[in-house]
């Protein structure tokens, strides 16, 4: 949030029904879904009360993202200009496949993917060929030696708030081509 603030990019949190009621297990697709949806309904409610001329993006962290793009690859996510994953989990960690990448091809708006180099849930021999089958409509950005959580190693020189700043530049320059 506060990294996107700092380029100019307003972001809307929420939390799934599964968070808020402090379960470890996540919510079922649908029920994840219709939260999606109502997370970006608000969030477009606001926008257009406030900031008509912004742009609105969804996406999420994980699981979150996966979600994001489930509900859009079933559905338009009305007002969505494109969507944006942190991380997106391709594959449980040490189970590689790319079967939760399926839905990806149903996505009609631009996505931008935020990984880690050393994602263990996204591994990028897997992702990479799935992201260029789904052609010019797709921005992989890199964050070398970064793990799924984004936290790198002190031998790469960088610190977590690096890697934010890094992302939410990458997040600032995408939007300016959407």
């Amino acid at each position: 949030g506060q990294a996107l603030a700092e380029v100019g990019v307003a972001s809307f949190r929420w939390e799934f029904p599964y968070m808020a009621a402090g379960r470890r297990r996540p919510d079922r697709a649908p029920v994840a879904v219709a939260a999606v949806r109502r997370a970006v309904a608000r969030a477009a409610e606001i926008r257009d009360e406030r900031w008509p001329d912004l742009p609105l993006l969804a996406g999420g962290k994980s699981f979150g993202g996966r979600m994001t793009s489930t509900a859009a690859a079933e559905r338009p996510l009305g007002g969505v200009a494109g969507l944006v994953f942190v991380g997106f989990p391709l594959h449980p960690a040490r189970k590689p496949g790319v079967d939760r990448a399926a839905h990806l091809a149903d996505v009609s708006i631009p996505m931008l993917f935020l990984q880690g180099t050393r994602d263990a849930l996204a591994g990028l021999d897997l992702l990479r060929p799935v992201l260029d089958d789904l052609g010019s409509s797709v921005t992989l950005h890199l964050e070398e030696d970064a793990d799924h959580g984004f936290h790198v190693r002190k031998r790469s020189g960088r610190d977590d708030d690096a890697v934010r700043a890094s992302m939410a530049e990458a997040v600032h320059r995408w939007l300016e081509s959407v």
